[in-house]
């Protein structure tokens, strides 16, 4: 352990501790690649599912996109009807990391860009996630990353020190905004990469 091995850990839960695709139902609902591509990257977009992560209610959501694609207001609904299809299965190697650091007595909290009530029913379903300290959920909190705002109402929520937080996230923009706000990151690409740069930090990562 070093000056600057970190105290606190902070994980990012889609993508990193478990999968996340909205393709996976959709490949049924609208069996085209094409018309699904311009339904997911254009009518529910990343950038509209993230507005349920900033707060934004799946009523208000949905009517948002209906007005819009009137047309496509059954595979509009479709999309909340099945959310959980989209998240078929934890990421093993990357929970057993996370698991093994609580054990080893490091302090971990969660930091998720999450609808409410998504994220209420990832927990019922992945029972690990209600072992860490704690959890910012955006959507709870209407604030969302890589803004400023939600990595310092974490660290005023958990009483962290942001120079000795490490935080853990798939999307570079999000570590970016981490780092912006004086925390240290890793860029998570896969759970072997992950365990690599936690033993680089001075963190114990079981062989």
């Amino acid at each position: 352990m070093t000056a600057n091995t970190p105290q606190h850990v902070v994980f990012d839960i889609g993508r990193v501790l478990i999968h996340y695709d909205p393709h996976i139902p959709f490949r049924d609902i609208i069996p085209d690649d094409a018309e699904r591509d311009f339904f997911l990257g254009e009518v529910c977009s990343h950038e509209w599912n993230l507005e349920q992560d900033r707060g934004r209610s799946w009523a208000d959501a949905e009517a948002e996109a209906i007005a819009r694609h009137p047309d496509r207001a059954e595979q509009i609904r479709a999309f909340r009807r099945n959310w959980h299809r989209m998240v078929p299965h934890a990421y093993e190697e990357s929970v057993a990391i996370m698991l093994g650091l609580i054990d080893a007595g490091v302090d971990v909290t969660l930091l998720t860009n999450f609808a409410s009530d998504t994220f209420r029913e990832a927990q019922q379903r992945f029972a690990f996630l209600t072992v860490p300290r704690g959890v910012t959920v955006s959507g709870e909190i209407g604030q969302i990353k890589p803004d400023r705002a939600i990595y310092d109402t974490h660290v005023g929520s958990f009483g962290l020190d942001p120079a000795r937080t490490l935080f853990i996230d798939d999307a570079e923009k999000n570590v970016e905004g981490a780092r912006a706000a004086g925390w240290q990151a890793v860029h998570f690409t896969s759970p072997q990469a992950l365990a690599a740069s936690l033993k680089e930090l001075g963190l114990p990562v079981a062989s």
